[in-house]
């Protein structure tokens, strides 16, 4: 196929090589050049401008947009379509809020225009693995593009196939799935990132359980020290608990065995915030994935005042002097 590219960030322009590896022909185009003449040099077309990248598209156009959600992707989206006709397929790639979907589909709709939001899993490693996609919006439009999804998608690799799974009727063991209607897609993409942080603060609390058995608060007889880049390493394989996250985590404590070039704040991109907040509007209890959110908005802060007012009272009824300073580890 022949497919626009917009957006050619650290996704983007894999997404794009892995697209030219496949056979399908691309025209990218990104706000700075550079990223550009890279893809170019790899056999992509370059566009010089959003216009110009439509007009190098056969109709019907598929035009997929790679940019940072909010108001960078609402600006794009309107933009694109603004160029585009009936029949052109316009894909968000992105991380937007499923509700930012629904409204879209719904004002492209009338023009004719197939919206598709595609929840993209894969990171910097999707270009060598492939990317795992979660698609909404009109059945039409996820069939055309099929050929693109299945060039993304890892496709079912050696990964065995689960007892029952040939009765299906769907794309799901090809690491590709139309999920259902406009936002579907973002929506199943928001609730996987949310179970990542639940995922990612279990391993991050074990981990710091193991390093704490080497301290002074351990009686010295159950004292270990415990090498965490070998365990970490042991358990990726035969363990249950075994998973890509650990996989990455073992590298990275064979990178830097204490981790010290982490200052530990952490982030979060938005998508943990919304799955706690479609948990409240579904009335679904999500205890570990709001403990995991609150964990990251905590590693921002050195003492948060609550903690501060905890001193307080602990000394007021007790007598308890906290220390000055938190004791090192």
């Amino acid at each position: 196929m022949r497919i626009g590219m917009v957006g050619l960030g650290r996704m983007g322009a894999n997404m794009a090589r892995r697209l030219l590896r496949g056979g399908h022909e691309v025209v990218a185009w990104n706000r700075s050049p550079e990223p550009v003449r890279r893809l170019e040099a790899e056999g992509a077309e370059g566009a010089a401008s959003l216009a110009e990248l439509v007009e190098r598209l056969p109709a019907p156009r598929a035009v997929w947009v790679m940019v940072p959600a909010g108001e960078v992707t609402e600006r794009m989206v309107a933009e694109i379509a603004a160029l585009l006709a009936p029949g052109d397929v316009l894909v968000d790639g992105g991380n937007s809020h499923f509700h930012d979907d629904v409204r879209r589909a719904r004002e492209l709709a009338p023009r004719g225009i197939h919206y598709l939001d595609v929840g993209t899993s894969g990171g910097i490693w999707g270009l060598e693995r492939g990317y795992c996609l979660m698609i909404g919006g009109p059945k039409e439009g996820v069939e055309r593009l099929a050929p693109i999804f299945r060039t993304l998608a890892p496709g079912p690799g050696d990964i065995p196939r689960t007892p029952g799974a040939e009765q299906r009727a769907d794309t799901s063991e090809e690491g590709w799935l139309h999920c259902g209607g406009p936002g579907a897609g973002h929506f199943v993409k928001m609730v996987h990132n949310g179970i990542e942080y639940g995922i990612m603060q279990s391993y991050a609390e074990g981990l710091d359980i193991l390093r704490g058995a080497s301290t002074d608060a351990v009686p010295e007889e159950r004292r270990y020290d415990l090498d965490l880049a070998a365990v970490t390493e042991l358990w990726r394989r035969g363990s249950v608990i075994g998973s890509w996250l650990l996989d990455l985590t073992a590298m990275a404590l064979a990178e830097d065995p204490r981790l010290e070039r982490y200052s530990g704040y952490v982030q979060d991109s938005g998508e943990g915030r919304w799955t706690i907040q479609a948990a409240i509007e579904e009335a679904v209890p999500a205890e570990a994935l709001t403990a995991a959110l609150y964990a990251r908005f905590r590693s921002r802060q050195r003492n948060t005042f609550a903690e501060k007012a905890l001193s307080a009272m602990r000394e007021k009824f007790g007598g308890h002097v906290e220390p000055a300073t938190p004791p090192e580890r």
